[in-house]
């Protein structure tokens, strides 16, 4: 199995055979560390400096002008991670308004229909951005949102140049399609951002036909844009977010208010030809079964305890790791700053040892980092390509 490409190492992986050796990623390359640690460089040129198995993501929508949807003039700003260019028409405009602000950059975003107008209020700095004001303030405000949404497609066309001119570096990714300027792939996760996380939880025991009414409203806007992606060369697409995580909600609102609609959107995807990775950043111990069953072809991100997470890799893989690929587990917050490269290389060996065997496992930091020492950097790399199948770790 010598001589692997990183496309075909992670392939396997994500189809649950052993590869040559462990593969080896990072999830989102964040635009801060590059230029804080790195002079800048690009994504490629991160993933080749440090022999890692590359991920490029790519996220292109596609206006459906005989519905009047056209890219939205007004958007000053397009993430060169993705390339996602947000979709609206005469009846969905989206306008901006700054507002001054001593610490943080903050951001009202006003979508006006011909109804009504819905705004919500954006935070950010160096690092992230946040949700100050949600969207939904009133609940009949989601009849404005069912009825006037844009429903963005996929370009499938520039998915596949990019595919093709990336070739076998690695893993082309992207995502199922999240509510305009801030959101979540997973239906649940994507109400989360529009109504507030307390409020929602609220609401299901309050006046759960109005959560699942708002579920249903998003689901279909995944679902169009689902349907759009057959014939784009992907290897995978996530799903989820860490508010469906068991540190936000209990398993019994997950299987009420998760579990049904985004098992939908999965088994829509695999019906187009598609992977999908779950994302859950946070608790998953306790979800473990409940996530499987819906039938991912990979789940993320496993974070450690030590990380706000609960993951416990050895138990995890014992129980569900014959059903799905495991990505991530690593704990990048203590093991790429304020530690010995030593100690970096013994927890890439510890999850190694408790995912790798069998195969089915890429090692990756359980989801995003902005700081990293640059000798730690290279201590995970390095060994995890000294973590092998076939001579054994």
């Amino acid at each position: 199995m010598a001589g692997m490409t990183s496309r075909q190492r992670m392939l396997t992986a994500l189809t649950g055979g052993v590869p040559d050796r462990l593969p080896v990623t990072t999830h989102h390359v964040m635009t801060y560390f590059l230029d804080t640690y790195l002079d800048g460089i690009s994504y490629h040129e991160f993933f080749d400096r440090f022999g890692l198995d590359a991920m490029l993501w790519t996220v292109p929508y596609k206006p459906d002008e005989s519905q009047g949807e056209y890219f939205d003039p007004n958007q000053t700003f397009i993430h060169p991670l993705d390339h996602t260019h947000r979709v609206v028409s005469d009846d969905w405009r989206i306008e901006t308004e700054r507002i001054p602000d001593a610490q943080y950059t903050t951001t009202r975003y006003n979508f006006v229909t011909p109804r009504g107008t819905l705004s919500m209020v954006l935070q950010g700095n160096q690092y992230t951005d946040w949700v100050v004001e949600p969207l939904v303030k009133q609940k009949r405000d989601i009849d404005l949102i069912a009825e006037y949404v844009t429903h963005p497609k996929c370009d499938v066309e520039a998915v596949n140049r990019r595919a093709e001119a990336f070739g076998e570096r690695g893993l082309v990714r992207g995502h199922i399609c999240y509510f305009d300027v801030y959101g979540q792939p997973g239906c649940w996760q994507d109400a989360v951002e529009l109504v507030g996380t307390e409020r929602l939880i609220l609401e299901t025991y309050d006046d759960p036909e109005w959560v699942h009414e708002l579920i249903k409203i998003l689901q279909a806007r995944k679902k169009t844009f689902i349907r759009s992606l057959e014939g784009a060369r992907y290897d995978l697409l996530e799903l989820g977010g860490g508010a469906a995580s068991s540190t936000v909600i209990s398993p019994k609102l997950f299987d009420q208010f998760v579990a049904p609609y985004d098992a939908e959107l999965i088994a829509l995807a695999h019906a187009v030809g598609q992977r999908i990775v779950y994302h859950t950043c946070g608790g998953m111990m306790p979800l473990l079964e409940r996530i499987a069953d819906m039938n991912p072809d990979a789940m993320e991100t496993f974070t450690p305890a030590d990380m706000g997470g609960d993951m416990r890799l050895a138990e995890a893989k014992g129980r569900i790791g014959d059903r799905v690929c495991f990505i991530g587990g690593f704990d990048q917050f203590h093991y790429f700053t304020g530690c010995t490269p030593e100690q970096t290389r013994a927890e890439v060996r510890r999850c190694f040892e408790e995912a790798g065997p069998g195969g089915g496992y890429i090692l990756s930091p359980s989801d995003h980092f902005f700081d990293a020492e640059i000798p730690l950097l290279e201590a995970f790399a390095g060994e995890a390509r000294r973590c092998v199948y076939d001579g054994g770790s």
